[in-house]
């Protein structure tokens, strides 16, 4: 039996490249402002740094709740929800980020939005394993 994720594969690959597009921006304004280690006294380098960050923080757990999702056969359309809504969410989080570093609506956004997928994603894995049990 050949096992297929394609659709947790479309969704890593997309943050994938989101990511690497973060990863440069961050070395973009390294070599700009001269900055080695740390953010130095460049604000876009501090957002910059934030913003990957919070990629970072968010956005593995996500990807390994789709991959688990897609593993015990959860709906197509329910996969392709929860993945376009942490890319879309994701995106937004960072141009709301660039836009302020106070609140703004893509930040809002984007928290919203990967909270919404975590949820979503934690109440199927729950309801999945209680299911199994009884």
């Amino acid at each position: 039996m050949e096992l297929m994720l394609t659709t947790s594969l479309l969704y890593a690959g997309l943050l994938t490249l989101l990511y690497i597009g973060l990863s440069a921006a961050i070395i973009r304004l390294r070599w700009r402002d001269r900055v080695g280690l740390g953010t130095g006294e460049s604000q876009d380098l501090k957002v910059a740094v934030r913003a990957h960050g919070n990629f970072s923080e968010y956005v593995p757990l996500a990807l390994l709740l789709l991959v688990l999702m897609e593993l015990t056969g959860a709906d197509m359309w329910l996969l392709h929800a929860l993945g376009g809504l942490l890319f879309v969410a994701r995106i937004c989080h960072v141009i709301g980020l660039r836009m302020s570093i106070g609140p703004s609506w893509g930040r809002t956004i984007g928290v919203l939005g990967t909270f919404i997928v975590l949820l979503v994603q934690a109440g199927y894995m729950l309801g999945y394993a209680i299911g199994s049990q009884l």
